[in-house]
């Protein structure tokens, strides 16, 4: 699959590549160092049938034969996806042993906190990429008549810098990056690998009965909400633009205690009702905070700039100008917006408003 030669973005009108998860990378070394091992010949392609039916072709990058084992490489390929792992190179060491089993080598995480499908101790490997792995590889040993008593190691070069640029370390997973993928295909876009991070994230925090998260915005707000309550990073979720997917998990794995904290623009999105934050589903009204402004007596000069501001940053300069206290006021919306989607009272919510550097503009408490 070629990479695309130019930035693309969601909104790019020619169709945009899929491409493989770590996953179903791992899964086509793996069935490729295996047909090594019994045959001592690597095909430079491998086949891999996917969950969902579909047969994709890898290309070998690099293998080695050795007497009892074998390793195949895969250059991982995301598509069109702003995905880190993108040409990552996925190793899988395969040799002979007394039963099956998955071991993470240099660069694949090991789990070391609860609330993950994995019980600590073991390797990051995702149970649908265990079970596409097994898939495949039963396939080969009834083609050549053997067990699978396999030792499958699975490597990343550079996972562990990779790693760092993705949520492993806050959910308590140490050493490297993640092999994950249900479906073995990425969907450029999809935010679904962002909304169960979120998922995750909310399990492992029950999980370690940490009982106050925040759900964050962005790195502003992140780090200023981080030195507001003294976070440990497991308390923090990176939330984006995903309140609504945040929401609907929390219903049903509630935390006592539920911040939101975020930047005017984002949190003023919300208290008008939207649970997409993103610049291209949603935007910033006017009209709508110049309403609030005009609810709580604000001189109708200045109700008439906010209504003819041009971006939300100018907004921002008008109420901090004049010492409005509409952010306050935006901030008591969003908290109920929240109430209202959750249904539950007995998750405590606190809303804050952060500017572009960090300074604490609006706030709602508990």
């Amino acid at each position: 699959m070629k990479k695309s030669q130019r930035p693309l973005t969601m909104n790019d009108k020619r169709e945009l590549q899929r491409g493989w998860t770590t996953g179903a990378c791992a899964t086509a070394a793996a069935k490729d160092a295996f047909i090594g091992l019994i045959t001592k010949k690597i095909p430079p392609k491998i086949q891999i049938n996917l969950p969902g039916g579909q047969t994709p072709i890898f290309p070998i990058i690099d293998y080695k034969i050795s007497h009892n084992q074998t390793m195949a490489a895969i250059m991982k390929d995301a598509g069109d996806d702003p995905d880190v792992t993108h040409r990552a190179i996925v190793r899988v060491n395969i040799k002979n042993a007394n039963k099956l089993s998955f071991k993470a080598g240099p660069g694949v995480g090991t789990v070391t906190k609860p609330g993950l499908p994995i019980k600590i101790g073991d390797p990051a490997i995702n149970p649908g990429p265990q079970k596409m792995i097994i898939s495949n590889l039963q396939e080969i040993a009834d083609k050549y008549q053997r067990d699978l008593n396999l030792n499958i190691e699975i490597s990343v070069d550079g996972g562990l810098e990779l790693a760092k640029k993705t949520w492993n370390p806050r959910l308590g997973i140490i050493g490297g990056i993640s092999i994950l993928g249900t479906t073995g295909i990425v969907i450029p876009y999809s935010c679904a690998a962002w909304i169960a991070s979120i998922h995750q994230g909310i399990d492992v925090a029950r999980a370690t009965k940490i009982i106050h998260v925040a759900a964050c915005t962005g790195r502003t707000s992140e780090e200023a909400v981080s030195q507001l309550y003294n976070f440990s990073p497991t308390a923090i979720l990176d939330m984006g633009d995903f309140i609504g997917g945040t929401l609907k998990y929390l219903k049903t794995h509630p935390i006592r205690k539920f911040t939101v904290a975020g930047g005017f623009g984002k949190i003023t999105k919300l208290a008008a009702g939207h649970m997409d934050l993103h610049s291209s589903r949603s935007q910033v009204d006017p009209k709508f905070i110049a309403s609030i402004a005009r609810s709580i007596d604000t001189p109708e000069h200045l109700c008439d700039k906010i209504n003819n501001a041009e971006s939300a940053g100018d907004i921002l300069e008008i109420i901090k100008n004049n010492k409005l206290t509409l952010c306050d006021e935006i901030a008591d919306l969003a908290k109920s917006v929240i109430q209202t989607n959750l249904g539950n009272d007995l998750i405590e919510i606190e809303i804050i408003i952060y500017d572009r550097h960090g300074i604490m503009v609006g706030r709602e408490p508990f």
